[in-house]
């Protein structure tokens, strides 16, 4: 095989889709990383929310990869954008939702409240499951991964403030969470656990 930095944008994807060679995934990172963050920047001007949807994009570009989702139909890199670009309107409107929420008082509307939603006790078993299904795996997992996984979804802890915490790179973050999710995803297929509701 060619030395990675010599393949095209469409052969990095295809050794790893198709080959799991995780160094042409850091090449296509290497590669795209600063159009992509400058991308993210210029709309959004937030430095730690800037961080946040830089990482949720490569982690996002792995998953739909390793499910065979991504099609090619244009630069690899106007693709990691489109995905850049959702993930910013997505924060928008949460952030938008939020502000929404936030003016609504509880004594204005007794009933907009969440405990009083009703749930169907089946549907609070199977959650109830898939949480402690997901928490034996990750803490199934190597401790450089379970470390990052733990702080981004248990704490919500910012990918700045996991490389800060951890004394690595956020890139070395990124590519801790990447394996962790990579390997959740296979520990969870070997055993049959259904990790989302169907």
């Amino acid at each position: 095989m060619k030395k990675l930095t010599k393949l095209t944008d469409r052969e990095l994807v295809q050794a790893y889709a198709n080959n799991n060679n995780n160094e042409a995934f850091d090449e296509l990172l290497r590669r795209h990383q600063d159009k992509v963050y400058s991308y993210i920047y210029h709309v959004v001007k937030n430095k730690e929310l800037v961080d946040d949807i830089f990482q949720e994009t490569f982690v996002k570009a792995i998953m739909t990869l390793k499910q065979g989702g991504y099609t090619e139909s244009g630069k690899f890199s106007a693709w990691l954008i489109r995905i850049a670009h959702n993930l910013v309107i997505d924060s928008f409107r949460h952030e938008k939702w939020e502000n929404m929420l936030s003016t609504v008082s509880d004594e204005s509307d007794p009933l907009n409240r969440r405990e009083l939603a009703e749930g169907n006790i089946e549907d609070f078993m199977i959650d109830d499951q898939i949480k402690k299904d997901v928490r034996k795996i990750v803490m199934s997992l190597p401790d450089a991964q379970r470390e990052v996984l733990v702080m981004r979804f248990y704490r919500n802890m910012s990918f700045k403030e996991i490389a800060d915490a951890t004394s690595v790179s956020i890139n070395t973050a990124l590519g801790r969470m990447r394996y962790g999710l990579i390997n959740m995803r296979r520990i969870a297929a070997e055993n049959n656990i259904a990790l989302v509701t169907t």
